[in-house]
């Protein structure tokens, strides 16, 4: 039976109940051989689509992003065709990418340094920093181009998203900004295991925030996911909902931490609909 969101209080559970909650690694049995199998699909994707891999963001050795062209642009294209951010250089990602850009969709997997050889503010401006980077990259190239083909540019910024698809099932990394930094259990984990401090944690998690962005958001995660991280992202859901933001919260049946990668694998998997559809939304 599915224990209920009520029923899980970090704080009434042991040190060890808390690392077992967010362990996927022990939860899901065969994980391990799910990654090898990603990792040689992601070898794949890294030969047939080498043009525009490392691009250099930043001064730190993981500053780096990987831009997955799907196509070429029209000649019509109005606004960047580039809106989807996966969030590490890993080997799950390089495989996820396939759903979407089956449908057109360019991907820019940006890497960011992990904690705790970065602060938690350092990562959130890294971030910011790799997506003005690609939106700047973008500007020029469309601007070298604007005479013969007429393009519209739209120069993009980090606070000009149009909005997100996220999945506390994706990966650790979506694990570490969609659960890690939107939750209070999680804020009060992190600051433990990851060195960071209180104030730190409130100052980039969303769910600390009175409102938030007024673009769309859809929250997805497994039924199988682990309870905690399951209750985390619902509660973020929660919170938009409140401050009447753009938000959806769904399970997919039978998934877990590893398995809903496959939806974003698949053309037609759920996530990769859901990003489809965000597109069909924004665009213009």
């Amino acid at each position: 039976m599915t224990t209920p969101f009520s029923a899980l209080d970090w704080r009434a559970m042991s040190q060890e109940e808390r690392d077992l909650g967010l362990n996927n690694g022990v939860a899901v049995p065969g994980s391990a051989e799910m990654v090898a199998g990603w990792e040689r699909r992601s070898a794949e994707m890294r030969k047939r689509y080498p043009d525009h891999l490392d691009l250099r963001y930043g001064p730190r050795e993981r500053n780096r992003i990987d831009f997955l062209k799907a196509a070429r642009e029209r000649a019509d294209a109005a606004v960047h065709p580039w809106r989807l951010l996966a969030d590490a250089r890993q080997g799950s990602f390089y495989a996820s990418c396939r759903g979407p850009m089956a449908h057109g969709i360019n991907v820019a997997l940006i890497g960011y340094t992990l904690a705790p050889d970065a602060t938690l503010d350092e990562i959130v401006a890294e971030i910011h920093a790799g997506i003005d980077f690609l939106a700047e990259a973008i500007a020029c190239a469309r601007r070298a181009r604007r005479r013969h083909r007429g393009v519209r540019l739209v120069r993009r910024r980090a606070s000009d998203l149009d909005g997100a698809v996220a999945s506390a099932g994706a990966g650790r990394a979506w694990r570490y900004r969609a659960s890690t930094i939107s939750s209070r259990s999680a804020t009060a984990i992190s600051t433990k295991s990851c060195g960071l401090d209180e104030a730190t944690s409130r100052r980039n998690s969303p769910m600390m925030q009175a409102g938030g962005p007024l673009k769309p958001l859809s929250l997805v995660v497994g039924s199988a996911e682990l309870p905690l991280l399951r209750k985390q992202t619902a509660d973020f859901a929660g919170h938009r909902a409140r401050y009447g933001l753009p938000v959806t919260y769904e399970e997919i049946p039978g998934a877990d931490h590893f398995t809903i990668m496959n939806e974003m694998m698949s053309p037609k998997g759920r996530i990769t609909t859901l990003i489809r559809q965000l597109f069909e939304r924004t665009a213009g």
